[in-house]
């Protein structure tokens, strides 16, 4: 059920920053408390090709949640995008049994271009070839999925210390 307590099987948890294009994808470690970039994955063709390859990763990376961030509008409501994110993360956490909690994500891109720097000049010192720029736009994908997965598993260390000061 989504929003659940975390149990605590392996403590490996993957987030996730989705876009109509990428999936930007960061790892997380409980009892570390830290997140790290670790890639960017093309769209597939259907919610069923997502949840194919996020269940592969997290088997293989030893997770069992999956923080995916919600594109929230700036009051705090939840427009389209935030539903077409929310049904699809649904869709995938029933297809890959992992458990579902959701994050607040704006302004993570910013975030992670602030932590990044800006993209790099082209070959002959003018803007970006194409190439380069689909490279930079991935890397700020990643970047935002750490940034919101590390602010749900710091809200997760809180949640956890307030259960047991009680």
């Amino acid at each position: 059920m989504p929003g659940e307590p975390v149990g605590r099987k392996s403590g490996r948890v993957v987030g996730i920053d989705l876009g109509e294009r990428r999936i930007g994808v960061a790892l997380g470690d409980l009892e570390m408390g830290t997140a790290a970039p670790f890639s960017t994955l093309a769209r597939g063709k259907d919610v069923a090709d997502d949840a194919g390859v996020l269940s592969r990763l997290a088997v293989e990376q030893g997770a069992d949640v999956l923080v995916v961030g919600l594109p929230l509008d700036m009051d705090g409501g939840e427009g389209l995008q935030a539903t077409r994110t929310r049904q699809w993360a649904e869709a995938v956490g029933e297809a890959t049994g992992l458990t579902l909690r959701f994050r607040d994500e704006r302004l993570t891109s910013e975030r992670a271009e602030r932590r990044i720097g800006p993209p790099g000049r082209g070959r002959s010192g003018g803007p970006p070839s194409a190439a380069q720029r689909d490279a930079y736009r991935a890397r700020v994908d990643r970047e935002a999925a750490a940034l919101i997965l590390q602010d749900e598993m710091d809200a997760m260390a809180g949640e956890n210390v307030e259960r047991k000061s009680r």
